[in-house]
Parts: structure tokens; C-alpha cells; sequence
């Protein structure tokens, strides 16, 4: 009897004690937070957000739990922007990634979301700068269309609104886009001195696999236009 009186007593003490273990923000949860990281690569010089923008892949994203002063964990982002933190307590976190101005100086741009208990909560997208300004020179080309269906020629024309695309020389993602005009032109504004690649998307009828076919053009001097050498020739199925 006394060894159960015992029990019931420490069980009582146990019970009493559980509300003051409940744990605040941090890990240890089933909670998870998740969201995007957006580049923009022109900001405009007064900074102010636009809409040209891309995922901001392999970027850093910090966390802070709470109002502590220091972020408690980080991760990296993917190849499409996306983040997530897991196996996170309820409670309210702020999550940062850093943009730089012009200047060259570095800031944090961060969201700050509530958590409920065992939740997938979803952070506000988060844009980042890259601390370049825009240009003021242009590089202009043309695209040309040969339209077929199913195997059969339709005709050949300007590639109207057909999408083209801008790298800069020696990286792997575009950093912007146009559609061709009625007149086959497509132009890409407001950009820095630099080595740049254009592309865009052909059809192979034989395989019937898309391809891509480029350009590099040299933009040497601001306020310029440049115009690519060669127009495109891609073939279109319709």
C-alpha cells in the first residue's frame, strides 16, 4: 500500500512539473518551416524591389528562435530556391537570408513566421540582392521560324513571342528573359559591361527533342546597343 501511495505521489510530482518543461522555440519538434529565396539581379539604384527576379539557389538561410540573438541553425538552399528547417517546437522564428547593395555592404532580409505544433508553416518569400546595379546598355538579335506539324512543313516567319534567354558568360542559369516581337527582334536593357551568353530553344524533328542554341556577345562600353551577329533559325512544331 505505502509503495503505491508512493507511485500515485511521484506520478502527481511528474504531472505537476510537465507544464514548466514545455519547451519554447527550437529543435526537438515536429514542426517544420518552409519557403523561397529569390534573386534579384537589377535592382534599380534607389534599391527598391522589382520583378525581375530568379531562384536564388545554393544560398544560405539562417534561423532564429524566439528573440534570441543569434540564429540557431542554417541550411542551403536548392537548385528551385526552396529551404526548409525541421523537427521544430511551436513558437514564433525569424528567418533571414543576406542581400548585398551596391555599396557592397551585406543585410539581412528576414520573415518572421508563428509555428503551431506538429505544423508545416510557410515563410514569406524572402529577395535577395546581388549588389549590382543596373546598366544602361542593350543587346538586341532576331529570331527566325520554320513552322512544321507533325512531320510537315507550314511555313516560315519571325518567331513571335518565342522565348529567349541571358546568362552571364561562364554560368549555368539564366538571369533573365524576353519574347521575340512582331518584327522577330527581342531585347534584353539595362545591362552591365560583361561577357554574355543568349540562347534559346529549337526543335530536333528527328528526335524530336528540344535544343538550345547560343550566342556570346561582348558588351564592352555603357550606354550602348549591341546586336548579335547571326540571327536565330529554330524550328517550331505547331
Amino acid at each position: 500500500m505505502k509503495n503505491t501511495i508512493k507511485f500515485m505521489l511521484a506520478f502527481v510530482a511528474v504531472a505537476l512539473l510537465l507544464p514548466a518543461c514545455n519547451k519554447g522555440p527550437g529543435e526537438g519538434g515536429t514542426g517544420t518551416l518552409q519557403g523561397f529565396v529569390k534573386l534579384v539581379h537589377h535592382p534599380d539604384d534607389d534599391f527598391q524591389l522589382n520583378a525581375d527576379t530568379m531562384v536564388s539557389a545554393k544560398t544560405d538561410v539562417f534561423i532564429v528562435y524566439g528573440d534570441e540573438s543569434y540564429f540557431g541553425d542554417d541550411v542551403e538552399t536548392g537548385p528551385d530556391g526552396m529551404y526548409q528547417f525541421e523537427y521544430l517546437n511551436p513558437g514564433d522564428y525569424t528567418v533571414f537570408a543576406y542581400s548585398t547593395l551596391p555599396t557592397g555592404e551585406k543585410v539581412a532580409v528576414s520573415e518572421t513566421v508563428s509555428l503551431a505544433r506538429g505544423a508545416v508553416a510557410q515563410v514569406p518569400t524572402i529577395y535577395i540582392h546581388d549588389g549590382k546595379a543596373y546598366g544602361t546598355s542593350i543587346v538586341k538579335g532576331q529570331v527566325h521560324a520554320s513552322y512544321y506539324h507533325n512531320g510537315s512543313w507550314r511555313g516560315e516567319g519571325w518567331a513571335y513571342e518565342h522565348r529567349v534567354y541571358i546568362r552571364r558568360a561562364g554560368e549555368e542559369l539564366h538571369f533573365d528573359d524576353a519574347r521575340v516581337g512582331v518584327d522577330g527582334y527581342f531585347y534584353f536593357q539595362k545591362l552591365q559591361p560583361g561577357a554574355y551568353e543568349i540562347f534559346t530553344v529549337t526543335e530536333d524533328l528527328s528526335t524530336e527533342v528540344p535544343d538550345l542554341l547560343f550566342q556570346t556577345i561582348s558588351v564592352d562600353e555603357a550606354g550602348h546597343v549591341y546586336e548579335l551577329d547571326e540571327q536565330f533559325e529554330v524550328i517550331i512544331n505547331v
